[in-house]
């Protein structure tokens, strides 16, 4: 049962697609080389692999490696929040929304064995304000898997001061420096 922050309020619209965001089945990339997340760079990070859905949705895939366990065997389950985090953070690119996440609230269904593929699905069920709401689903086995966990979440809008007046001064320049338009640009736009 959700809390009542992430019900959406009755004045709540629909999600919208924005008209530039990637295709549906197209992959989106990490948004910054150094996420736990999804980023490459990061040599113990979830490397979370996600593509466009239809509509305001994903799929997104991360295996679980021996750095990720927390009782032998097993995924932490702080590693497991963290890819739904992740999952649901990275709906705000199909909105081209720069978003930071404000609640989350994780099921654990089922305990998620080291060497395990994980496969997400998620999608942005309102918007109202600044505020956008989302749910995901994580099974193991296949996309048609049982459920392992599940979460529910709110997320803010926020400008990209956010990051640049509260991120450390190395990495923010680092970022902004960036040659690449596109990378640099997308440094900012998912969760921290």
């Amino acid at each position: 049962m959700s809390s009542a922050s992430l019900l959406p309020p009755a004045d709540a619209q629909p999600p919208v697609r924005h008209p530039d965001a990637p295709a549906p089945g197209e992959p989106l990339g990490a948004h910054y080389e150094h996420c736990f997340g999804c980023g490459p760079g990061q040599p113990h990070g979830l490397h979370l692999e996600a593509r466009a859905g239809d509509g305001v949705s994903l799929t997104a895939e991360f295996t679980v490696q021996p750095a990720h366990q927390g009782a032998p065997g097993l995924a932490h389950g702080g590693v497991l929040a963290t890819a739904l985090d992740e999952t649901l953070g990275s709906l705000n690119w199909l909105l081209r929304t720069i978003a930071v996440t404000g609640r989350l609230e994780t099921d654990f269904v089922a305990p998620v064995p080291v060497g395990t593929v994980l496969h997400l699905e998620a999608e942005v069920t309102a918007v109202a304000g600044r505020k956008i709401y989302s749910r995901a689903t994580g099974r193991i086995g296949g996309p048609e898997g049982p459920v392992a966990v599940r979460a529910e979440a709110l997320f803010v809008e926020v400008k990209v001061d956010h990051f640049t007046e509260n991120g450390r001064e190395q990495e923010i320049q680092a970022a902004m420096s960036d040659p690449d338009q596109i990378r640099r640009s997308r440094a900012f736009e998912v969760n921290p």
